[in-house]
């Protein structure tokens, strides 16, 4: 079956239907997941609050009018009443974006940034089989259970996210493992909502000198991020959640607010 047409990514990005055909193509092609992965990463970016409303009314300073009056010869001025009734409606708040089956996948690796270095973990990860279940055992500030799987897949890897700098933040991240082996990265995160920008989530080597952008997600919930094919989370183990501001900048700010290392 042909893979679906840029069209139809665009329309799948942005939460529209599918025909039946088209959406069963995507529930099994992970290029085409992944291109949609791609598209609807700036999709969820806009849907930060911050970037979706629009800004508060701002009226013309009276010098406007003193020069359109100069270049017509009109001698009125206009009512303040009438400035009023022609000032655009407050801006109506955008609810937080929602957990999506399709998530924001990772763009391509990018220079170096300028990040907080890396801290000694306070939790190490303890496992203990039993039958078909995996039951994860808390130690210190807390530890991750890697489940045996559901019908997203199989967790094969997971984290505690400790907070940074006094930040008060925490959270908790799982990679797991689908049937056609694509990769997803599982994101708790508890954190303060932000007045301005957003939270993105990062891969880190150990080393914090290299870095893979993931996906935004919100101050608070759980967030699906699809995560690139071919990926080596080996070399990439360090889950990394900044604050970004609303510059336009795609690269790390250097602000991490929690962080953590996936162990199997």
């Amino acid at each position: 079956m042909p893979h679906c047409t840029p069209e139809q990514l665009s329309l799948a990005a942005l939460r529209e239907p599918l025909p039946e055909t088209d959406r069963a193509h995507l529930d099994g092609c992970a290029e085409c997941r992944a291109e949609v992965a791609s598209l609807r990463r700036g999709v969820d970016a806009l849907a930060v609050p911050q970037l979706a409303a629009p800004g508060a009314a701002v009226l013309p300073p009276p010098s406007v009018w003193a020069g359109i009056a100069a270049a017509t010869g009109v001698t009125t001025a206009p009512r303040p009443e009438a400035l009023a009734a022609a000032a655009p409606p407050p801006p109506v708040a955008v609810p937080p974006a929602p957990a999506v089956d399709v998530p924001p996948a990772a763009a391509p690796e990018r220079a170096p940034a300028a990040v907080v270095p890396l801290r000694t973990r306070r939790s190490r990860l303890l496992l203990a089989a039993a039958a078909s279940l995996v039951v994860g055992v808390g130690i210190g500030a807390g530890a991750v259970a890697l489940g045996t799987g559901d019908d997203d897949g199989l967790a094969v890897a997971a984290a505690a996210l400790d907070p940074l700098a006094g930040s008060g933040a925490s959270g908790q991240a799982r990679v797991v493992e689908r049937d056609d082996g694509s990769r997803a990265l599982e994101l708790t995160l508890d954190a303060a909502p932000l007045d301005e920008g957003y939270y993105e989530v990062w891969l880190l080597d150990e080393a914090v000198a290299r870095l893979v952008p993931v996906g935004v997600v919100q101050g608070g919930g759980d967030t699906t991020l699809e995560l690139p094919p071919g990926l080596d989370l080996g070399e990439y183990p360090v889950v990394d959640v900044s604050v970004e501001p609303l510059d336009g900048d795609p690269s790390h700010s250097g602000e991490s607010v929690v962080r953590g290392v996936l162990e199997s």
